[in-house]
């Protein structure tokens, strides 16, 4: 043990598994035969660094909380993924600290959730206690936690392999013990995250500009939608939704487990219908002979597809690339000539229609959008020739608005590619 590392915390009592589990990239457990590069070694993480658990003062005692002391849990890990943490949501006191297990542990210590949520990693900016999801560790002058906290990063999902559990996947403290991490000495350790540090502040910034681009498109979508049925003109009347179709049904209520085939009729849910389209993902079929027999669930090309429960109000109108399909839970709205299934589908994906959708439904537990209330929604309905106008101005705008959710989308994408990347020429002593 290096000096300054002699005092230990019980961490369970369990001893460091003897077992072997190769490295991804620069993390092991047990020492690896895996070669270092040029200039690093193998060494285990605990002659580097002091291993601290942490545990949660009794909820039974209000005085241990809401001291000075800032209290590190899941959610503060999540929040601050990858990051410095400096405040917590939770705090405990010096009474909470002498009466648990918990440890007020020194700036500088990393954190790596290890439990029910596996990988978040944290680096404390002032002293701290944590939960007992987390294991840290109190650098030693020869490991910069900024090194230790981009290696535990560049594991990604791979740190999964190192927990066990057939409930909550957990990383225990034997395998803990027995990790092996691939350093060079800490000058070079220092240059890595200098350079990453740097590298991953720009990528921020470009990532954050991306994702206000995205929500910027989104946005403007639906405040046109919201102008659409806000901004009523001449010629539009207030019409109920029976009086503007032919039939409005629900869809099949009842057990079908047994009922699900490999193929045959798509069988859609209310995860396959998506603002303005039907998706296909994860879709179910039945047989012909029990879509036949269900005949006030079947669908038609043209109708109107409206979730009741989950996200209620959100609708697609079939497309003519499903000439016979059947339904479960789901309003199903057959328009007249009067009115533009594409119209309706507008009108109920928008601002304005998901909000009155909103408070129409009913249920304490989950909300839903029933039948009765469908029949009684109150539309504002311009003339037919202004409904397929809106509809070819919705259909544009929704078309470049997807232009750009894509384009933004794989700006990210590419962002998350070259951090990536980063991490693994950082971690096999190719970073220059």
């Amino acid at each position: 043990m290096k000096a300054g590392l002699a005092r230990v915390t019980a961490t369970g009592g369990r001893t460091a598994t003897t077992r072997h589990i190769p490295p991804k990239l620069a993390l092991a457990v047990g020492m690896p035969a895996t070669p270092a590069p040029k200039g690093w070694k193998w060494s285990a993480l605990t002659d580097l660094a002091r291993l601290e658990s942490g545990h949660t003062p009794s909820r039974n005692h209000p005085e241990y909380w809401g001291g000075s002391i800032p209290w590190l849990g899941i959610r503060d890990a999540r929040a601050h993924d990858g990051r410095r943490i400096d405040e917590t949501e939770e705090t405990i006191n010096k009474l909470g600290i002498e009466n648990s297990s918990a440890r007020l542990l020194p700036a500088g210590t990393v954190c790596l959730s290890r439990t029910a949520s596996v990988g978040y990693v944290v680096v404390m900016g002032r002293p701290m206690a944590t939960s007992q999801d987390f294991v840290n560790w109190v650098c030693s002058k020869d490991l910069d936690p900024g090194f230790l906290k981009y290696l535990l990063i560049a594991e990604g999902d791979g740190l999964l392999r190192f927990a066990s559990g057939s409930v909550h996947q957990t990383i225990y403290f034997p395998e803990v013990k027995a990790f092996h991490i691939c350093h060079p000495p800490r000058p070079e350790q220092q240059r890595i995250v200098a350079l990453l540090d740097e590298a991953f502040a720009g990528i921020a910034i470009a990532k954050a500009n991306a994702e206000r681009n995205l929500q910027n498109a989104r946005a403007l979508f639906e405040s046109h939608l919201q102008a659409v049925f806000t901004r009523r003109g001449d010629g539009w009347v207030d019409r109920q939704l029976a009086s503007l179709c032919r039939e409005i049904a629900v869809g099949y209520v009842g057990p079908m487990k047994t009922q699900y085939k490999e193929n045959g009729v798509p069988f859609l849910r209310s995860q396959n219908i998506r603002p303005f389209e039907v998706s296909m993902d994860n879709s179910m079929f039945i047989d012909e002979v029990f879509h036949r027999a269900l005949k006030k669930s079947q669908l038609r090309p043209g109708d109107l597809a409206i979730v009741r429960t989950g996200y209620p109000g959100t609708a697609a109108v079939i497309p003519t690339e499903l000439p016979d399909s059947n339904c479960s839970d789901l309003v199903i709205a057959r328009p007249s000539k009067e009115i533009d299934p594409h119209f309706l589908a507008a009108f109920f994906n928008s601002s304005f229609g998901k909000q009155l959708v909103l408070g129409k439904s009913v249920g304490a537990a989950q909300k839903h959008f029933n039948i009765t209330t469908a029949r009684e929604v109150m539309l504002h309905v311009p003339p037919m020739p202004e409904q397929r106008s809106i509809v070819a101005r919705v259909r544009a705008l929704r078309a470049e608005t997807q232009h750009l959710v894509q384009l933004y989308g794989r700006k990210l994408a590419s962002l998350r590619a070259l951090e990536r990347s980063l991490l693994h020429q950082a971690f096999v002593g190719e970073l220059h």
